[in-house]
Formats: structure tokens, C-alpha cells, sequence
């Protein structure tokens, strides 16, 4: 009790303080709010609260609100009232205004371009919000309590960094002076339950027959490349993917910002370690492909390949590891394999094209290649099996595609998912595994 009457007192400014009721505007309710919260943060790292439950907390911090507003006498209704109290919570343990596009499923993505200019995305459309930040210095909080929670740190000598939150949502922020306008934040958001292969059916993303497929694939541990443009729903895939993975594997996961979320029991999880204050201490995706092979790894599940860990992976895929799983930034499959051949230069090692293009082919068995397309739908559009060398190129076949046949009234894709009617030459390593591809699957339509 005396925790609460002393918050009244410094919120009202004394203890005979008031508020003129006459003078109560939005300017006024912010200003409540700043202060409200300002009593309340610079109290809860009581020894009291810190012993209490995040329940037993959000709770007092709700009553000490309440008081606040009962002992000013401010005008509000029940419902102003109870929003007033989420906003203080929010800003208490959440991500301020940010905490309602949080909860909203149907937001993908979060792009603060400025403290009073929010854009959200939903089902592939960029929409405008009338959610803001205070200024600057609100928006510059939010973004320091997200990474560090994270261990990592954001200042005029690194002014941009990778994070995620719990959910694993992927973080990017940057500030001044890099960002000119103010500090920018983007959020591409993963829910608490990531989508599994019958949402994406469900969705239309691909086929019942084509995630049979792929689910004989990665059961008979075939190397997929995830390949898509930003966007496109790489990393979607390659959670619902993972699933499919037998549960008695280890897996080790590896990625810049851990967003993955693996269902099995015999996950390690290993995430990338920037530079600290001194420019020491860094720990790359390379680093960790190596040290993953000491681990007596089943699969190696890599969220994106980006660097010169490309010709460790290869490598690791070429020598035990097969069944491993991961994405790359790229347009077409053709382009996903140029890529890689561009991150094995990247290491310094002198090889020839030829060198390196034989270990692209034989480490890579499937190209799966994503898009969004104009409508904001993500779909698989292409399934390419590697299936060797000629001379100085690798050689593909496209297994399924996706044939756009134009667009409706309502601006939708329109488009079937169809085989091109060859057989994959994994269809043998597939039977010795005790699966069998229906003959339909690959009927020329």
C-alpha cells in the first residue's frame, strides 16, 4: 500500500496536486501517460516487484494505474480508461504502440519509417497505420530493449544491427546518422506457431501432391536449396519443411538471427555473435558450419547462406551430412547456383569454375525456388533437380512449375501448379528408401 501511495504522489507532482479537469485533450492523456509511466518505471526494480510473477506484476502495475487515474479524477470513460492502462503496460514490458500490430495475425510485417510513420503489411499489401511513437527518443527506447534482450547493441559506432524477439520475428534497426530522418525499425514477423505444410496447401502456396513430394524428399535425406527473393516466404518453407525431418536426428541449426523454429526434441540451435565495442569477439555463420561438424550432426539446417560458409556446407553435404536444408537469395534456380558459386570466391580459395560447379552438383540435389507474386501471394513457382555436369555447366530439369495464366477482376494471380512430365532421377533413391512417386506426379498437363 505504501509502494502505491507513494507512485500517486510523485505521478500527481505533490501530494496536494491536481489536474484542471477543464483543460483534458489528447495532448493531455499523452502527457498522462508519460507521466504514469515515468512513476511506475522508476520503481520497478524494487526489491518487491522483482520478486514477484510477471502476473503478480502486470497485476500491481494495473491497480497502481488505476489508482493514478481515480485520484486525478480525469474524465475518462471505462474504455479510455483501460486503454490508458494497456498503453502503460505496454510500455512497462512490451514494445509500446507497437504491441496491438504485434498481436494482429494478419500483420507480416512492421516498417517504422520515422517515430510518426508506421506501415504494416498485410496478405502482401502495404497499408498504412495511425499508430506512432512520441518522438525520437521513444522510438529509440523500443529499439534498445529489443536488442538488447539479445545481447547485442545499437550506438553512433554501430548503428545497425540484426535482432529478433521471443516469437522470433526478425529485427532490423538503424539509426542516425546513418538514418537521416530519424531512427528506422523493421520488423518481418514469424508467429508464436510457425506455418505448418497444410496451411501453406491451405493457402495455396503449392500442392498436396508437390508437398507429398517434398516430404519424400527430405525423408530420404535429399539436399534442398530454398531459393526466393526477399519476401517470398523462404524461411516459411523451410520451417514446414523441417517438420518432415525424422525425430530421432540431431539437428543443428544455424543462422544470423535464430528464427527457426524446429519441432523436434534434438535441436541445437547456434546463432551467429557480432563484433563488440572493440571490433573482437565476432563469430561468423562460417564458424559455426565448421564447429557444427564436430557435433555429430544428423542434418544441418542452415536459415540462410549468405558468405563464405557456402563452401563449408557443400562440403559438409558432400562428406556424411546429407538431408541438409537451407535458403539463398536469389530469382531463379539458375541464379541460386550462380550465387553460390560467387560465395565460394568470396573465401579467397582458388578454384577453378569447373571445381566449383562440380561441388555445387553434387552437394545440391533440389533447387525450390519462391516468389511473391504481384497479387502479394507467395507461392512455390519452380522444383529443379540438379543432375550433374556437362563440360563447364551444371546441368538441371525442371520437375514442376507454376504457370501463371493471368490476372482476375480482383488483381489475383491467376495460375495452376503443374509436372513437366520428366521423371527425376531421385526417383530411384527414393524407391531404395521404401517410397514410391506416383506415375501421375509427372504426366506431362
Amino acid at each position: 500500500m505504501a509502494l502505491r501511495e507513494r507512485l500517486i504522489r510523485e505521478t500527481m507532482g505533490g501530494p496536494g496536486g491536481n489536474v484542471n479537469t477543464a483543460e483534458v485533450s489528447q495532448n493531455s492523456l499523452q502527457e498522462m501517460k508519460s507521466r504514469l509511466h515515468r512513476a511506475l518505471i522508476n520503481r520497478m526494480d524494487l526489491t518487491k516487484l522483482a520478486t514477484l510473477t510477471p502476473e503478480q506484476v502486470h497485476a500491481e502495475v494495473s491497480r497502481l494505474a488505476e489508482s493514478v487515474l481515480a485520484q486525478e479524477a480525469m474524465p475518462l470513460s471505462l474504455s479510455e480508461r483501460e486503454h490508458l492502462v494497456n498503453d502503460v503496460q505496454h510500455e512497462l514490458f512490451g514494445l509500446g504502440p507497437l504491441e496491438p500490430l504485434l498481436a494482429d495475425n494478419t500483420v507480416s510485417d512492421i516498417l517504422v519509417n520515422t517515430h510518426s510513420t508506421i506501415y504494416v503489411e498485410r496478405r502482401g499489401k502495404l497499408e498504412t497505420t495511425n499508430v506512432a511513437f512520441k518522438d525520437d527518443e521513444h522510438l529509440m527506447r523500443v529499439i534498445e530493449r529489443i536488442v538488447s534482450s539479445v545481447g547485442r547493441r545499437i550506438d553512433e559506432s554501430s548503428p545497425m544491427v540484426d535482432a529478433r524477439l521471443r516469437d522470433g520475428s526478425r529485427v532490423n534497426a538503424i539509426i542516425p546518422p546513418l538514418a537521416i530522418d530519424g531512427p528506422v525499425l523493421s520488423i518481418r514477423r514469424f508467429g508464436a506457431e510457425p506455418l505448418r505444410m497444410n496451411a501453406l496447401i491451405e493457402n495455396k502456396a503449392l500442392t498436396k501432391d508437390i508437398a507429398d513430394m517434398l516430404q519424400m524428399c527430405v525423408s530420404a535425406r535429399l539436399n534442398l536449396l530454398i531459393s526466393g527473393g526477399t519476401g517470398a516466404g523462404k524461411t516459411t518453407l523451410l520451417n514446414a519443411l523441417s517438420a518432415y525431418i525424422p525425430e530421432n536426428e540431431r539437428i543443428v541449426t544455424i543462422e544470423d538471427s535464430a528464427e527457426l523454429q524446429l519441432q523436434q526434441p534434438h535441436v541445437v540451435r547456434l546463432e551467429t555473435r557480432p563484433p563488440n565495442i572493440e571490433g573482437r569477439g565476432e563469430v561468423t555463420q562460417r564458424d559455426l558450419v565448421r564447429n557444427s561438424l564436430r557435433m555429430r550432426p544428423d542434418r544441418i539446417v542452415i536459415g540462410e547462406v549468405r558468405g563464405g560458409e557456402a563452401i563449408d556446407m557443400l562440403q559438409a553435404m558432400n562428406t556424411g551430412h546429407d538431408g541438409s536444408l537451407t535458403t539463398i537469395h536469389a530469382n531463379t534456380p539458375r541464379d541460386a547456383l550462380a550465387r553460390l558459386e560467387t560465395m565460394i570466391q568470396m573465401t579467397g580459395m582458388r578454384l577453378s569454375d569447373r571445381a566449383m560447379r562440380q561441388q555445387v552438383a553434387a552437394a545440391i540435389n533440389l533447387v525450390v525456388q519462391v516468389a511473391r507474386l504481384s497479387d502479394g501471394t507467395r507461392r512455390l513457382t519452380s522444383i529443379s533437380e540438379i543432375t550433374g555436369m556437362e563440360g563447364e555447366t551444371i546441368t538441371m530439369q525442371e520437375i514442376f512449375q507454376f504457370e501463371r495464366t493471368g490476372v482476375d477482376t480482383h488483381g489475383q494471380v491467376i495460375g495452376r501448379f503443374r509436372p513437366t512430365g520428366i521423371r527425376p532421377r531421385f526417383a530411384e533413391r527414393l524407391k531404395t528408401c521404401g517410397l514410391q512417386l506416383p506415375r501421375v506426379f509427372f504426366e506431362e498437363m
